[in-house]
C-alpha cells in the first residue's frame, strides 16, 4: 500500500517523529554537556576567590588553572552565620562534597539573597534596625569565608551579593590578615548595561578598593560616590551614568562586610 505524503496524517505523524527525534537528541546533548557546564562554574568560582585575594600569584589566573591550584592557597572554607557562629569549618585536606549544603564553597550567595535577604530587605525599607533583626533570625543565611595563605601571610576572602539596575551583582572580597584593610576584590553581573553598570568588573574599578578600611574606631561600610569627589581611605568613585549599580555594590558590601567585620573581631585568632 503507497504511502499518500500529500494527507494530513502523513504530515502531522512526520512532525510528531521529527519533534521526538530532536526533542530527544537535544536531552542527549544537555546532559552529556551538564558536567562540562558544572566544571566551568566551579572554576570560575575558584578563579574568583583566589583573583580576589590580591596578589600577584593569583591575579591572572585563568578558570582552568585555578582548579589545580586552589587548594595551594585557600587553606580553610569556613561558613557562618549572621551572629558570626561557625556552621562549617573545613580544612584544605577535606574534598568539596556538592552534597554538604555548608561548606562554604556550596553556599549560593545569590540565590540566598533573592530567596531571603531581599523579601527581608522590601519589606522593611528605611528601617535597618529591623532589617538586621530579621537577617539575623533567619538560619537559611550563611557567609561563606575563604581563609587563604600566600609565603606565610593569611588572607580573608569573603563574599557579598545584592541587586544592581536590573539584575543580581555579586563580588568577593579579600582582606589582609588585619581582617579590615582590603586586599583585593572581584565583581560580577548578571544583566548590567554594557559600558556603564557592567564596567564594576573592570579592573580600575576593582583596584580601588584596595588599601581601604572597613574600620574607623569601629565598623565603616564603603561608600561608592559619584566620580569627582574627594576620596578618603572608605570611599571609591563610582561610574558616570550608572549610579543605581554603585548604590548596589555600596548597599551589598556594607549589609555583608560588617558580619565578616564583627566575626573577626571576636575570632581574631582566625587570620592569625
Amino acid at each position: 500500500m503507497a504511502i499518500n505524503r500529500d494527507s494530513n496524517v502523513y504530515t502531522l505523524s512526520f512532525a510528531a517523529i521529527m519533534v521526538v527525534l530532536v526533542g530527544g537528541l537535544l536531552a542527549f546533548v544537555s546532559l552529556s554537556l551538564k558536567p562540562i557546564q558544572k566544571a566551568n562554574q566551579t572554576n570560575e568560582k575558584m578563579q574568583n576567590i583566589l583573583q580576589a585575594i590580591g596578589i600577584e600569584e593569583t591575579a591572572t589566573v585563568s578558570r582552568d588553572e585555578a582548579g589545580t591550584i586552589f587548594n595551594d592557597y585557600v587553606k580553610r572554607r569556613i561558613t557562618i552565620d549572621y551572629n558570626g557562629k561557625i556552621l562549617s569549618d573545613l580544612a584544605v585536606n577535606d574534598p568539596i562534597k556538592p552534597q554538604d549544603k555548608l561548606d562554604a564553597f556550596n553556599i549560593d550567595i545569590r540565590k540566598e539573597y533573592s530567596k531571603y535577604i531581599k523579601p527581608i530587605m522590601n519589606a522593611n525599607k528605611g528601617n535597618d534596625e529591623k532589617i538586621k533583626s530579621e537577617l539575623a533570625g533567619n538560619e537559611n543565611i550563611h557567609f561563606p569565608l575563604f581563609i587563604c595563605e600566600n609565603n606565610g601571610k593569611k588572607y580573608m576572602v569573603t563574599s557579598c551579593s545584592g541587586k544592581g539596575l536590573w539584575d543580581d551583582i555579586w563580588g568577593y572580597i579579600g582582606f589582609e590578615s588585619d581582617g579590615k584593610t582590603i586586599s583585593g576584590a572581584i565583581f560580577d553581573h548578571k544583566g548590567e548595561t554594557p559600558g556603564l553598570g557592567s564596567v564594576i568588573t573592570e579592573d580600575w574599578f576593582e583596584k580601588q578598593f584596595r588599601s581601604k578600611s572597613i574600620d574607623e574606631n569601629g565598623y565603616t561600610a564603603i561608600q561608592v560616590l559619584k566620580p569627582g569627589k574627594n576620596l578618603d581611605n572608605h570611599q571609591v568613585d563610582g561610574i558616570s551614568g550608572a549610579t543605581f549599580t554603585g548604590v548596589g555594590v555600596d548597599e551589598m558590601m556594607g549589609r555583608s562586610m560588617e558580619v565578616y567585620y564583627n566575626f573577626v573581631k571576636s575570632n581574631p585568632e582566625i587570620l592569625n
